[in-house]
């Protein structure tokens, strides 16, 4: 096993092997956290989180046969399949959130990959959310380079396209995409000039090993996405993965940690499996380099924390919302990309 540098570096870094990755998730706890809290340090003011949240624009239905998603048409989850809501629909909810300080609108819809037909559509919104001074991002599933060019040209700023696992666990959670599906989006999101939002899922039944492996893959992407949120299974009764072994919280901790020193410049998001996390977990992830949460009662389909919980724990650590510099002035809340979902 190589050994693991005292040192650390906030330039990122696209070769590293899965020995080293797995090296880090082998330190001691206390060495990783110290190590990934002062690369935190080193890059962001760590008593900055950055609050965000999310609209399902199109809900359930999906094709797919992703083991942990309660939006696949073929699981009986209780999720009813929703029609794609009205650019007006949309617009309000934008509205809304512009009102209580958000400064970024983030639109997900559970696809495989939008039809050509539906991008016109989704490209109005985009327009629409933009003009009232709005970042702009999205989750639609798969895209074709010309898909993603058009959502670019209508204002997009960032796309969400989880790479889910390592790429060795993949086919055991999902055989209706390939990872390369996955990969080409990414590189068709970032030819056409727009940021990334990519990560992945943990708790799955997948070992340390394959833990390392996602992270790996990650880092060593051509650019490192600008956020990268960090699920932790929520299981849903219906779904194949509903009943898997709860993954040791311990072992949560130290994958946000050694996500934060493979990609010191990236925001380090807690997305999925927030509402079981006690506010114990919740400090030592952020002690361990998360800046970001998913804020809300609802990710999707799955609950989260309500408002009151996280402002109060917020408190409690002496943390504070991240302040956002828009159109010169300064606002403290996101709207930004999902978590798990059949369409990321």
């Amino acid at each position: 096993m190589p050994a693991v540098s005292q040192t650390f570096s906030v330039e990122p870094r696209h070769d590293w092997s899965r020995a080293e990755v797995r090296a880090l998730f082998d330190l001691p706890f206390p060495e990783l956290l110290h190590l990934a809290a002062s690369v935190h340090r080193a890059t962001f003011d760590p008593a900055e989180v950055q609050v965000s949240t999310l609209l399902s624009i199109k809900t359930g239905g999906c094709p797919e046969d992703c083991g942990y998603c309660p939006q696949a048409a073929r699981y009986h989850t209780g999720v009813e399949a929703t029609k794609l809501m009205s650019t007006e629909a949309v617009l309000e909810k934008a509205r809304q959130a512009k009102a209580a300080g958000a400064s970024r609108f983030c639109m997900g819809a559970a696809w495989r990959s939008p039809k050509d037909r539906d991008i016109p559509k989704v490209a109005a919104m985009i327009s629409e959310v933009k003009a009232l001074g709005l970042e702009t991002c999205a989750t639609l599933g798969m895209l074709s380079a010309g898909q993603a060019q058009a959502l670019k040209d209508a204002g997009l700023d960032y796309y969400n396209h989880n790479l889910d696992t390592a790429p060795e666990f993949y086919n055991q959670v999902i055989h209706t995409r390939e990872m390369q599906d996955r990969l080409d989006t990414l590189s068709h999101v970032r030819d056409a000039g727009m940021k990334t939002c990519c990560g992945g899922i943990v708790g799955m039944g997948e070992h340390r090993d394959q833990r390392a492996g996602l992270l790996q893959t990650l880092a060593n992407l051509p650019a490192h996405p600008d956020s990268v949120p960090i699920n932790r299974l929520v299981q849903v009764e219906g779904t194949p993965l509903s009943g898997t072994e709860q993954l040791d919280p311990f072992e949560f901790v130290r994958t946000v940690a050694v996500a934060r020193v493979l990609m010191p410049r990236s925001m380090v998001r807690l997305s999925a499996g927030r509402e079981s996390m006690s506010d114990e977990l919740q400090a030592l992830c952020f002690l361990a380099g998360a800046n970001s949460i998913f804020y809300g009662e609802k990710l999707l389909t799955t609950g989260n924390p309500d408002a009151e919980r996280d402002m109060a724990l917020f408190a409690r650590l002496g943390l504070r919302p991240m302040p956002v510099v828009e159109q010169g002035e300064t606002v403290h809340a996101d709207i930004v990309e999902p978590a798990h979902t059949c369409a990321a």
